[in-house]
């Protein structure tokens, strides 16, 4: 039986006579974001950025159904959008948000990148049929070195978690999507904190894992489509994404 099978069984799963499906109830809502604020929550976690919105009540969780499905796409999209107007981040204010999934739990890294980016594109297309316009500081194409999600208008770096991921810092007890925003870099490179900052999270990550991260990279060195999933990616890596007049 899949996760999907189980929202008809599951008592944590309330009916919604509507879909003919199940939505997740306020206990399991809560088993889902404990569980991701108690990962992100451990003392050696290597992002100081997500600890930071952590300690300033500023990291934002929603909570889904599965990674898998577009069941939830609107309203994550919707939540995506006020986040874009409402946040205001600077290089002492650090802002996430993110959409914790109730499954599936036995994705593997190469699934979980495939669902990840399923979700993330039709998030874009969403955007885009609703007029928002790209971020203009950032491409759109997942190929060019200075490619970035956007929604409302601004620009997000997403990093993928799951139960399987090959990395320590990755390996949330649920899928996870944390989307961060771009603006957040630039109000620490303007206050000259940024490559300090970077330096240290890195140390902190090959602490974590026991090795260093091969993964990382500059925004404008290479495309940071290819640091989502957290998977080592191969060099001739192509997204699974490409942008589309009229979405999918």
């Amino acid at each position: 039986m899949t996760d999907i099978d189980c929202k008809h069984t599951d008592p944590r799963y309330e009916p919604d006579p509507a879909s003919g499906f199940g939505t997740l109830n306020k206990n399991l809502r809560r088993e889902l974001e404990q569980g991701f604020l108690a990962h992100v929550g451990q003392a050696d976690f290597p992002c100081l950025g997500a600890r930071a919105a952590l300690a300033q009540d500023r990291l934002g969780v929603e909570t889904a159904a599965s990674i898998a499905s577009a069941a939830d796409d609107a309203r994550i999209h919707e939540k995506l959008a006020q986040w874009s107007s409402d946040a205001c981040p600077d290089a002492q204010t650090f802002y996430s948000l993110a959409v914790v999934f109730a499954g599936p739990h036995d994705l593997d890294e190469r699934g979980f990148e495939a669902a990840l980016w399923d979700r993330l594109g039709r998030l874009s297309d969403i955007d885009r049929a609703q007029g928002h316009p790209h971020d203009p500081d950032f491409s759109d194409d997942p190929r060019d070195p200075r490619f970035a999600l956007s929604f409302g208008g601004k620009a997000y770096f997403a990093v993928g978690l799951h139960p399987h991921a090959s990395r320590r810092a990755r390996r949330a007890p649920s899928p996870v999507i944390v989307f961060n925003l771009h603006q957040q870099f630039a109000a620490l490179r303007e206050a000259e904190r940024y490559e300090r900052m970077r330096e240290v999270i890195l140390d902190r990550d090959a602490g974590f894992d026991g090795v260093p991260n091969p993964m990382i990279a500059r925004h404008g060195e290479t495309s940071e489509a290819r640091q989502y999933s957290g998977r080592a990616v191969e060099s001739d890596w192509v997204c699974p994404y490409a942008p589309a007049e009229g979405g999918r």
